[in-house]
């Protein structure tokens, strides 16, 4: 079989890539759209970084490819739906850049705080300022960490070490295990409203999305420092702009922004009191060979003995099993997804019901895909099956696992029972051998196809609402592909789930919430 690695990777790497039984390896680094995809049909396996992109384009020209293999954690250049409707395995090589993206963000920290790049600059220019780079010391300060997941962790680790005072924010975590890290739990206004340094360490998502705006920012300590070397978008660049620049915040750190490259005139830029580096979390020799490390064995293991490991999108589970649980498997994960962006907070326990004939089936695989599909809302792609289960185990998750009776509609069903401060229940089924269906949302009962793009909206059961959100949706060009709906008549209560072709942007999202009648919308990627 022959391998193509089209972007940079350790000697190390390639040669255990070499080393593979049977492995023919091309190195062509360097390749354009149309050289890729002219070239693609030859090989087995894809090997790439961040700068190759495999497009949909580039896997319909793959007749041979099996899988595609990316050293590092982000899986954005590469087309998961096309591949995964091709079935070609795609992995990534979650934790190689943990130490390094952790390291940056304490080195982000404490240039910001001692004002390292502008005194350099100043030194540089032929002048000695000294009184003009004044700085704070770390210790003793109290820093908040939002999102204690792979990275977060190491940031506590290293920051206690420095004899700061940690408080953590994160909805997945009990306060037991924050404990054992050596960190408080609280919720997000009191860690924004006591903390000396705010660092960020959570996926962008629906629910993480200017998590830092206008108001966030404002309940923040004055003179305080917001450190992200995250994703780009989790902060209001703008909003941080206006607060860096009247003196509320003492100074920010980033390594990312919502758009990138960043334009040269970009507001931020001007700023004395803002630093910032381009994008380098996982720019050291070690990440850097750790990952290629990493990824090369992984994809010698499945095409010389078939073993897959952390992809994103195929379980990781036997064969045998797969062939009877593969719709089960992506129907947990799906219900997992869906729980966990319904907005649960300060999740204690997860509980997996099976009921009817997939009882008879093994369902710790089914648990691993359902912990993924909860877990990768609030940590990203580097969840996968095989860290979920220890994810949840290391924040204090309690997981059960239950067999019940027959039901009384379905043959079978899957059911996810998220538990905490706010839970949240969500059921599903397969109809005939592959389409998995959600049947119910808490209490609402309900037929809904769960892919693409989907709004959940709860509304108090008077005339006028779902009138109201076609026609928010349609002005909008946003097109409704199914929609589905429940009420509860007692109760005065209504549900629904729309099946969307497009994604609303924020200002449709606001405009739905602002419908008489309407108590909750969210929206739903899967």
């Amino acid at each position: 079989m022959k391998v193509l690695v089209a972007d940079e990777l350790s000697a190390e790497g390639l040669e255990t890539l070499r080393r593979g039984q049977g492995l023919s390896v091309d190195v062509r680094v360097g390749l354009k759209p149309a050289e890729l995809k002219a070239v693609i049909a030859e090989y087995d396996a894809l090997a790439v970084r961040s700068a190759t992109k495999v497009t949909a384009e580039v896997i319909e020209a793959a007749k041979n490819l099996k899988v595609v293999g990316r050293a590092g954690v982000g899986v954005d250049n590469v087309d998961l739906q096309a591949a995964t409707r091709r079935g070609i395995v795609v992995m990534n090589t979650p934790g190689g850049n943990t130490i390094t993206v952790a390291e940056l963000t304490v080195a982000l920290m404490m240039a910001v705080s001692r004002h390292v790049p502008q005194a350099t600059a100043s030194l540089k220019a032929g002048k000695w300022e000294k009184k003009k780079f004044q700085g704070r010391e770390l210790f003793n300060k109290t820093l908040g960490v939002v999102g204690i997941g792979n990275i977060g962790s190491v940031v506590v680790e290293r920051c206690l070490g420095m004899k700061m005072k940690v408080l953590a924010f994160d909805p997945f975590i009990s306060p037991e295990a924050a404990k054992r890290l050596g960190c408080e739990l609280v919720g997000l206004e009191e860690l924004l409203r006591r903390s000396d340094y705010v660092s960020l360490h959570v996926p962008l998502t629906e629910q993480t999305r200017n998590l830092l705006g206008r108001d966030g920012l404002a309940k923040m300590k004055k003179g305080a420092f917001l450190i992200n070397c995250a994703r780009g978008g989790i902060v209001d660049e703008a909003a941080l702009c206006e607060a860096l620049s009247t003196g509320h915040l003492g100074g920010a750190a980033f390594d990312v922004f919502a758009e990138e490259p960043v334009r040269s005139d970009h507001p931020l830029l001007k700023l004395d009191n803002f630093i910032c580096t381009p994008h380098l979390g996982a720019s050291t020799e070690e990440a850097q060979l750790n990952v290629a490390a990493a990824l090369a064995e992984q994809m010698v293991d499945y095409l010389c003995q078939g073993t897959i490991r952390n992809a994103v999108n195929v379980p990781s589970v036997p064969r045998e099993v797969m062939e009877k649980l593969g719709p089960w498997l992506e129907l947990g994960r799906r219900l997992g997804a869906i729980a966990g962006q319904l907005g649960p907070e300060a999740v204690t326990q997860v509980e997996i019901v099976a009921t009817g004939e997939v009882k008879e089936q093994p369902l710790k695989p089914i648990t691993s895909q359902v912990l993924k599909g909860l877990l990768s809302v609030v940590w990203g792609e580097g969840v996968n099956e095989v860290s979920a289960p220890a994810l949840a185990k290391e924040r204090g998750i309690q997981v059960v696992e239950q067999r019940s009776g027959d039901h009384e509609i379905f043959a079978s069903t899957l059911a996810v029972r998220v538990r905490g401060k706010v839970g949240v229940e969500v059921e599903g089924t397969v109809f005939g051998r592959r389409e998995p269906r959600i049947t119910r949302v808490n209490q609402f009962e309900i037929e809904a196809v769960p892919s693409g793009t989907l709004v959940a909206i709860y509304n108090l059961d008077v005339p006028g609402v779902v009138g109201r959100v076609g026609s928010v949706l349609g002005d909008a060009g946003v097109n409704i592909g199914r929609i589905h709906l429940s009420r509860e008549r007692e109760r005065g209560e209504a549900f629904s789930l729309i099946n969307v072709d497009s994604e609303p942007p924020a200002q449709v999202m606001e405009a739905l919430k602002a419908i008489p009648g309407v108590v909750n919308v969210r929206r739903i990627r899967l």
